[in-house]
């Protein structure tokens, strides 16, 4: 969240990051444990919201139940990453030992209310939180309760920028299709399959611009973007942030967003997964697919730029709601994705663009967790086809119990007896 300095600019598709976020969790009862500080005074010997440690980097933001994993530095091979990241959650695991606490996967806590149970981060970058909280209330899901990863990818210059903005904007919508996990909110299902997605594209409306439909509008510049995103947004929170606390690139919670001070743009609509083996396929599926629409193989760089945002939206919301099985019948959009028939289900055309547009050979080191993804659906289908209507306290423990122990062994969830 901290301003840091400009970095060297990358070609675009030349390196990569990663960020994964965790609850931490009562060891036995796996209720939310606000000890973030604890932990990463436990690692470095102070209360500092970052360390790094390797090539990785431990981090909190906003609430102390959260953990974040992110590597250091830009990585050019993302196939390198799975076994570093299970590494680094083994360590993190026996850290949290002495605290009587455990990491738990996943993009929403299925019993926190956090309105009652909300710890907000007290130490660096204070008075950022607390400025958010003032503004947005962060005791709500949406702010308290949601992991993500983040996927961050470079560009170099504005031409770079325009392509992969827009490949980016494209393919959006159906994310939450292939990387739903947050199917319960409170101890029930409230009808939608990606949880955290619904109460994100609402929880910054209290200043629109900062967030605008979530999908963001076709631009094509820097300079454009400061018009058309940055400044609108800075002019519209003034009024409840004299002291320009907030006035950053990151007060930007698009779907996708530009961060100009690491030239990369930040995909932030994928929840994070059990296991960073099914995270880091889902990162590279992306990643080539955006490549594939970078390079134009199924639509002119115009007419990808041309769809309207509102169509695109559309389809954003019935994924987060339906998840693989959401109806996709815009033709333009399947279209312009090669999918050659009128309409389909989510899966089916994801099934499409990793079959057309990904070799084998690149696909191997994925395809349990594909196979899986798109056999099974993603994890929030598999979660709530285990729980099988019984949504009370102890099923739903044992449930997310094994989703502990598949994060803890870097395995699949296939669901128990």
């Amino acid at each position: 969240m901290a301003v840091k300095a400009a970095l060297p600019a990358l070609p675009a598709f030349s390196g990569y990051g990663i960020e994964l976020e965790y609850m931490i969790v009562d060891r036995e009862y796996l209720s939310i444990r606000p000890i973030a500080d604890k932990l990463l005074h436990q690692l470095s010997g102070e209360y500092a919201s970052e360390v790094e440690h390797g090539r990785l980097a431990w981090s909190n933001e906003i609430v102390l139940h959260l953990i974040e994993l992110k590597n250091a530095h830009p990585e050019p091979v993302i196939e390198s990453l799975p076994a570093l990241f299970q590494s680094e959650i083994q360590r993190i695991n026996r850290e949290l030992e002495s605290l009587s606490a455990k990491l738990m996967p996943s993009a929403m806590h299925p019993w926190m209310d956090p309105r009652l149970e909300t710890a907000l981060w007290p130490r660096d970058n204070a008075e950022i939180y607390r400025a958010y909280d003032r503004i947005f209330n962060c005791k709500r899901h949406g702010w308290a309760n949601l992991q993500s990863m983040h996927l961050n990818m470079p560009f170099a210059d504005d031409a770079e920028f325009a392509r992969l903005h827009t490949a980016i904007r494209l393919l959006l919508p159906i994310l939450p299709a292939l990387a739903a996990s947050s199917p319960i909110t409170e101890g029930h299902h409230a009808g939608f399959l990606d949880g955290r997605m619904a109460h994100y594209l609402t929880h910054q409306m209290k200043i629109p611009s900062t967030m605008g439909k979530v999908i963001p509008d076709t631009i094509t510049t820097h300079a454009s973007y400061e018009t058309q995103i940055l400044a609108p947004m800075y002019r519209e929170i003034a009024a409840l942030d004299s002291e320009g606390v907030l006035q950053h690139e990151w007060l930007n919670v698009r779907g996708a967003v530009a961060r100009f001070v690491r030239n990369a743009i930040e995909i932030r609509v994928i929840d994070v997964q059990e296991c960073p083996y099914a995270d880091l396929a889902i990162a590279a599926v992306v990643r080539d697919i955006v490549h594939a629409l970078y390079d134009q193989r199924t639509a002119a760089l115009a007419d990808q730029q041309a769809i309207s945002t509102d169509a695109l939206v559309k389809i954003l919301h019935d994924c987060i709601r339906d998840g693989e099985q959401a109806r996709i019948t815009d033709h333009q959009y399947l279209a312009l994705l090669g999918f050659s028939l009128q309409h389909c289900e989510a899966r089916e055309l994801w099934q499409h663009l990793i079959v057309s547009m990904i070799p084998e050979q690149t696909r191997q080191p994925w395809q349990e967790a594909l196979t899986t993804i798109l056999e099974q659906g993603p994890l929030a289908r598999r979660i709530l086809r285990v729980i099988d209507q019984d949504f009370s306290q102890t099923r739903l423990q044992a449930v997310y119990r094994e989703l502990c122990d598949c994060l803890a062994e870097g395995r699949l969830f296939r669901g128990i007896g």
